[in-house]
């Protein structure tokens, strides 16, 4: 469709055309324009308190959704504010699309003092990003936006930049609308299925692990389809962070996201055939650089890069994952022989998770089953949630992995929920990690949320000063004295308690689900 514009009006109308209802992001002198052709047609904008925020907010939206999510910034301060969300997003494999204006399209190459000027700001995004993509015309925006959103659906989705020189949004051009093109499922080799699928069948201690690409593409149940499969050939389930979820954890077959204990990482290295479906295996994943299988490994993932990375697949499945699984469902007969043991991880769950065992206990018991739990980079979720706060499908949980920011888990959770207005979200963080986005207290209420905000108050950075001791020296910069959390969420409008009994804890997630607006819930740290 041929449309004559501002460069703002065709990026909206080719935004439009590509199913955007929601944007996430701060206005600035140099995207007003863009602010403007949104308003107009009648996008939802949502204003976080920091594009760094925006940029979690979008990713929170797009992993509860599976569409992507969109952040709109500024030039230069703003823009690049964001770059720690797209590293995050980039990690995991999020689809987010920024959206930034640039210098003028005349800029020298030495620069000239603009406000707000970057020496070189596509290429900063160039280095964190899929791609980050300068137009240089109004006729150039339009496919600019349709290669992203391709780029989202025709393999593995990572955040992209595109700049707009700020000459552009104001004066009109005619430019040439791209259609959504539509990307085919990645179907599986048929050789390869049949590869894989013979070491199955012959496996004496056959081993899943699912990992974050079982997630995508949303609808078509591929954590459903691998427990049908496990419990066909014989074998148990671990997940990767990423992973948890999936599948149903109550299942005896599935172990858990405890990929990073040692005892599970012995029996996975024990195992004859391994499948390992949309997952890097990275150290990220397993908490050490020099784990090493010793059975033939299968790969299912629709990045062909993934297969030759830390551990080389026998036979590479280069597909999407619920074509691959139910490829193998119909190649795997049932099992006839004995099962392999379940490793014994009682003790180092134990001794990891047990700090925080009576408070995850009461946060289980209140969830209702549909919950999205969004974690933070915090000890509560990475020591205690991922082992011992079991969660059945279609509950979700949604964990900075790999780039392990921290401040993700209350602007995700606030996009997760705009996504997801009728499914209840809990935010799960300490209190060193609320610091870097406590500000979003105010996003919540402006959304008019019904949030619960969990809170583990260890008076500072927990890990740092554990690591700290074990390495003999006396903990410097760590300890955080307040601020009074309770206070500050009364200055935000928001209510607030502490919880200092599973009870109380049980009793104040239960209203705070049922609330209108954002509840925090401080809970000391043994």
């Amino acid at each position: 469709m041929d449309v004559t514009a501002t460069g703002a009006g065709v990026l909206v109308e080719a935004l439009s055309l590509h199913g955007v209802e929601l944007v996430f992001g701060i206005p600035g002198t140099h995207n007003v324009p863009i602010y403007a052709a949104l308003a107009a047609r009648g996008v939802r904008l949502v204003t976080p308190r920091h594009e760094q925020g925006a940029g979690y907010a979008a990713d929170g939206y797009a992993r509860s959704t599976g569409r992507p999510g969109v952040v709109l910034t500024t030039t230069g301060p703003g823009a690049l504010n964001a770059a720690t969300a797209l590293a995050q997003a980039y990690s995991d494999s999020i689809p987010l699309l920024l959206i930034s204006p640039g210098v003028p399209t005349d800029h020298p190459r030495l620069g000239r003092g603009y406000l707000h000027e970057t020496k070189d700001q596509s290429g900063a995004f160039q280095a964190l990003c899929a791609w980050s993509h300068r137009v240089s015309s109004i006729r150039e925006i339009p496919a600019a936006v349709a290669r992203a959103f391709g780029s989202f659906a025709e393999g593995r989705p990572r955040p992209v930049h595109i700049e707009i020189p700020y000459d552009l949004l104001d004066v009109e051009g005619p430019a040439k609308l791209a259609e959504p093109y539509r990307i085919g499922s990645r179907e599986p080799d048929p050789d390869a299925l049949d590869a894989a699928a013979r070491l199955l069948r012959g496996a004496a201690r056959p081993g899943i692990v699912l990992g974050g690409g079982v997630q995508r593409p949303p609808g078509q149940d591929a954590g459903a389809l691998a427990l049908r499969l496990a419990e066909r050939a014989g074998a148990r389930i671990l997940t990767t962070a990423n992973g948890k979820g999936v599948v149903p954890e109550s299942h005896p077959l599935v172990l858990g996201a405890m990929l990073h204990l040692a005892g599970a990482r012995r029996w996975l290295a024990d195992c004859d055939v391994v499948l390992a479906v949309g997952t890097e295996l990275g150290p990220s994943d397993l908490w050490v650089e020099d784990f090493a299988l010793t059975g033939r490994l299968i790969r299912v993932d629709i990045d062909p890069g993934q297969m030759y990375g830390d551990h080389v697949a026998d036979v590479p499945v280069v597909a999407d994952a619920a074509l691959a699984l139910r490829g193998l469902l119909d190649r795997v007969g049932p099992h006839e022989g004995a099962r392999a043991p379940a490793p014994d991880l009682a003790r180092e769950l134990t001794g990891l998770a047990g700090r925080w065992e009576v408070t995850l206990e009461a946060l289980g018991r209140a969830l209702p089953p549909d919950a999205i739990v969004v974690g933070d980079n915090s000890m509560i979720v990475y020591h205690g949630a991922l082992l011992s706060l079991a969660l059945d499908p279609p509950a979700r949980l949604l964990f900075p992995s790999g780039y392990g920011t921290l401040g993700y888990a209350l602007p995700a959770a606030i996009g997760a929920k705009l996504g997801c207005p009728d499914r209840p979200a809990v935010v799960l963080t300490g209190d060193g990690a609320l610091q870097f986005c406590v500000q979003d207290l105010a996003t919540a209420v402006d959304e008019k949320l019904s949030l619960p905000i969990v809170v583990s108050d260890n008076g500072g950075f927990g890990e740092i000063r554990e690591e700290m001791l074990r390495r003999d020296m006396t903990p410097v910069a760590v300890d955080l004295p307040g601020p009074d959390l309770l206070q500050l969420a009364a200055a935000y409008g928001i209510a607030a308690c502490r919880a200092d009994t599973p009870e109380e804890l049980f009793k104040a997630l239960v209203a705070a689900l049922e609330h209108p607006l954002p509840t925090l819930i401080v809970v000391r740290e043994s």
